[in-house]
């Protein structure tokens, strides 16, 4: 196995380990009776330390190495899995395993998407950012949908869907310890705590960074808020939110190809053909919403995930073209922090719906956001390119 499919492995096997849990809150709800306030408190204290780590661990491997960095977090995933496993009644147990999960993610995601990046030097523009983008992609896919068809079929759903995901992590960390690091780039080093000067340019801000919320608030809308909004019946409901989440999240891996293409032709083209599809998803959850027709959400699931893969590829390949020497992995760390800002869209939704106006309210509200992102890129993006300005 070449060394970079060895790194993308571990990124896929932390992906698992970070989004396994989503299908299983509605059997903590069931086995456990969890209210909706403590299951929300443990979905969302992954991104508690997950941010942080995204910033710090980028900017650590600018310093002191990918390998160096990466390596340790890779085994740490599995072990928090394994917390999940032996706290699985215990809330606080729970939050713990969750928040390490985090850190793992963030520390992960940032210096190994470096790391993909240089051991793919010589291969064509673009190459890097579509491996890294569908290593990830592909974990957060597989890990939700094996862990909700595990969860529907044992008698045992708080503990045996994660077995699998242990098992990984050991694998991937065997095949990563004989990957080489390279040296850390000379005069990397600023302050850990210091985000990189291009994220303040305002390329990168509007650019970058409208696009950035998108790819896990198109994933989060369709895996995290509309499965328990919808009614009907019930039955089956873990499957059902395991197979969404992996036809979602599987979607945005299958279409990472066509977005790279799309960004060959013009520079963040895929990204606003994304937020169209975020647009066009978000109308047919509303239909599916109205009518309490819970197939519905099968066909908003694929588009959700179009959305989220043109995001992240067209973000990730505009993050590598605005970087400075010696600081992409803090700058790619910037750009996942910003992504992750979407996993706050169900809670912002739950919010707005709470304020009167209702779940298909709250979702008419998050189309006119969508659009204004949009424009946002498509005339700054055409501004950009004409008059040639890379930095401001």
């Amino acid at each position: 196995m070449t060394a970079w499919k060895r790194v993308a492995l571990a990124m896929f096997s932390v992906g698992w380990g970070a989004n396994q849990f989503s299908p299983l809150l509605i059997a903590y709800r069931d086995e456990l009776g969890m209210s909706t306030q403590t299951r929300a408190f443990l979905f969302g204290v992954y991104a508690v330390g997950l941010i942080p780590a995204l910033l710090i661990g980028g900017a650590a491997s600018d310093r002191w190495g990918r390998r160096a960095v990466v390596v340790p977090l890779v085994a740490l995933s599995p072990l928090a899995t394994v917390l999940l496993i032996v706290e699985h009644e215990s809330v606080a147990g729970i939050a713990v395993a969750r928040l390490l999960a985090g850190i793992c993610s963030g520390v992960v995601f940032s210096a190994a998407s470096a790391w993909v990046s240089e051991l793919s030097s010589e291969e064509a523009a673009g190459t890097a950012a579509k491996r890294a983008a569908i290593a990830l992609s592909a974990g957060f896919g597989v890990g939700p949908l094996v862990a909700g068809l595990v969860a529907e079929l044992t008698a045992y759903p708080l503990t045996v869907p994660y077995l699998p995901h242990v098992a990984l992590g050991v694998v991937a960390l065997v095949l990563l310890l004989p990957v080489p690091g390279p040296r850390p780039t000379t005069g990397a080093t600023r302050s850990l705590l210091r985000v990189p000067a291009v994220t303040r340019t305002r390329p990168f801000l509007l650019l970058v960074a409208p696009v950035a919320p998108w790819v896990f608030g198109s994933a989060a809308i369709s895996i995290a808020f509309l499965p328990a909004e919808i009614g009907g019946s019930t039955r089956g409901a873990l499957a059902f939110a395991g197979v969404l989440t992996g036809i979602t999240l599987g979607t945005g891996v299958l279409v990472q190809g066509t977005a790279r293409r799309l960004d060959d032709r013009r520079p963040l083209l895929a990204g606003q053909v994304g937020l169209v599809a975020a647009m066009v998803a978000t109308a047919i959850a509303i239909a599916a919403l109205q009518t309490d027709v819970r197939w519905l959400l099968l066909i908003a699931g694929p588009v959700f995930g179009a959305a989220y893969g043109c995001c992240l590829v067209s973000g990730l390949r505009e993050t590598e073209r605005v970087a400075d020497h010696g600081e992409l992995g803090a700058t790619v760390a910037v750009f996942y922090a910003l992504t992750y800002l979407g996993f706050g869209a169900p809670y912002a939704l739950g919010a707005v719906s709470g304020a009167g106006l209702g779940d298909e309210g709250a979702l008419l509200l998050t189309v006119g956001v969508v659009a204004l992102c949009l424009a946002v890129v498509s005339f700054v993006g055409r501004h950009v390119r004409s008059t040639g300005i890379s930095r401001a």
